[in-house]
């Protein structure tokens, strides 16, 4: 072999491992980006559920507060209609 096919066989090594790497580190940050986009948006849908879930057990307690042992009470204040409770279902 000569030295000039050894050559170019190393330089064509070097680009397809640069080629490689750079795709490599093109597809972490697509996915690195998906996966910030959708915590995004899990964690908005989760503090707006904490927030009614904490109007619900206000009210509650202000319903408690209002209503003794002793006195007839009314009905518990339904959740609001938006607040998702099957978890706990």
């Amino acid at each position: 072999m000569d030295v000039g096919a050894l050559a170019a066989a190393g330089v064509a090594l070097i680009v397809g491992l640069l080629t490689w790497t750079q795709s490599r580190a093109t597809n972490r940050r697509s996915d690195f980006q998906a996966i910030t986009d959708r915590l995004d948006r899990e964690v908005t849908v989760e503090r707006t559920q904490r927030k009614l879930l904490t109007r619900a057990y206000l009210d509650l307690h202000g319903w408690a507060r209002r209503v003794g042992p002793d006195t007839p009470a009314g009905p518990a204040p339904e959740p609001p209609a938006e607040l998702d409770l099957t978890p706990w279902r």
